[in-house]
């Protein structure tokens, strides 16, 4: 078929004709750092840049390095409560009490009172926007009892989600030398949040919040000057430098951004806007297979029919450089004729997409169908004629 074994099959054209198109774009994909591949540097001291929907990641310098993520890591507290809003163990009616510990926390602020009860649609907000330790402290202390046990189970809950190098001290992001997250980490909490929270995820859109009738602005700074910008958030102390969780969609593509260890509010909005950028303009997502689309016909060795189709079973969506067209092989690689019997979903061989600089892909090809196997005389008659005509009698 022009690819692997499969010399002369009539599928070839057609699938061949499949690769050719947009499909041909998964050249770059899956390069080790193919951002490097466009000379791409930053100011930050880490930094990631990943697509929301693939997951890819498109540019990182130093994104397993462990950091002092500042308040970065309050977007851990805030996941802590949106999973009890999904589950329905907590509303956004309930209240919790505002402890003497929680009122006398430093930093930035909700202004909590001792004694007040505040609902979570108010200490959300007082988290989201106002960057609020003492909101929370109290929702710390609502869930768990206290900060410490509290901080015991974020640590839990990253482990569940895939923050494998993230460590939880408090709830605040407060300094702390065990309390360290990477920037990997930190995208992979913010992609987590949008795909799974859409709902509590529109809070991070919201410009200002005004408690007590003291009025504060979001502290994102992308909010209103770029386009698409729909959250996260900011983090600042002396030992981490200032840092932002960046999300933006356009034409409903969604990127994420961290940035940290810079030297300004300026600079950490200055590196977010150009790392997004580079990721809206450079990149693009395209899909080359469906779920379940037939790329080839194998032939069957003494089978009760004489083809089965070959299909791949998830789609393949994959994030690409844009000016990506060549240099693209797909061979499929499988052993033609496919002895009977054979069971419909069976892996009878791979897809193997290369490229210079690229790390293969490989992919499961599957029987898209059964086929039994011939009786005796069945056997007999069909082992003739392929010693006489090939498969194509078979």
């Amino acid at each position: 078929m022009g690819f692997g074994q499969q010399q002369g099959n009539a599928g070839s054209s057609a699938f061949s004709s499949l690769l050719t198109g947009v499909a041909i774009a998964v050249a770059i994909m899956l390069l080790a750092a193919p951002a490097q591949a466009l000379n791409i540097t930053t100011k930050a001291r880490e930094a990631i840049l990943m697509d929301a929907e693939t997951g890819t990641v498109l540019y990182e310098h130093a994104a397993d390095e462990l950091m002092p993520p500042a308040s970065m890591s309050k977007l851990m507290t805030l996941l802590m409560v949106f999973d009890r809003l999904a589950n329905g163990s907590l509303s956004m009616d309930d209240t919790f009490p505002v402890s003497e510990k929680a009122w006398r926390k430093g930093g930035s602020k909700m202004f909590v009172m001792v004694g007040a009860e505040i609902s979570i649609a108010d200490l959300l907000r007082g988290i989201v926007i106002q960057s609020g330790n003492d909101a929370c402290i109290v929702i710390a202390e609502g869930i768990a009892g206290d900060e410490e046990t509290f901080a015991a189970m974020m640590t839990e809950r990253g482990r569940e989600i895939g923050l494998t190098n993230s460590t939880f001290r408090n709830a605040t992001g407060w300094p702390d030398p065990e309390h360290q997250m990477t920037a990997r980490d930190l995208a992979t909490l913010a992609r987590f949040m949008v795909r799974n929270y859409p709902d509590y995820y529109a809070l991070f859109a919201e410009t200002e919040f005004t408690w007590q009738g003291i009025r504060q602005p979001n502290r994102n700074p992308l909010l209103g000057s770029y386009r698409g910008a729909d959250g996260l958030k900011t983090g600042h102390t002396e030992s981490a430098g200032y840092g932002l969780v960046a999300s933006a969609e356009r034409d409903g593509r969604r990127l994420i951004s961290v940035v940290n260890g810079l030297g300004s509010d300026r600079e950490r909005a200055a590196e977010s806007r150009r790392l997004l950028n580079i990721g809206f303009q450079e990149f693009d997502n395209y899909t080359l297979l469906s779920a379940g689309q037939t790329v080839d016909e194998a032939d069957v060795w003494l089978g009760d029919r004489d083809h089965i189709p070959l299909v791949v079973a998830d789609q393949l969506r994959l994030t690409l450089p844009r000016d990506v067209r060549q240099g693209l092989e797909a061979k499929l690689h499988y052993q033609n004729p496919v002895p009977a019997p054979v069971e419909k979903g069976a892996q009878i061989g791979t897809l193997r997409l290369t490229a210079p600089e690229m790390a293969p892909i490989e992919i499961p090809v599957l029987a898209g169908e059964s086929a039994g196997k011939l009786g005796f005389f069945g056997r007999i008659s069909a082992a003739f004629n392929y010693l006489l005509w090939g498969a194509s009698s078979g």
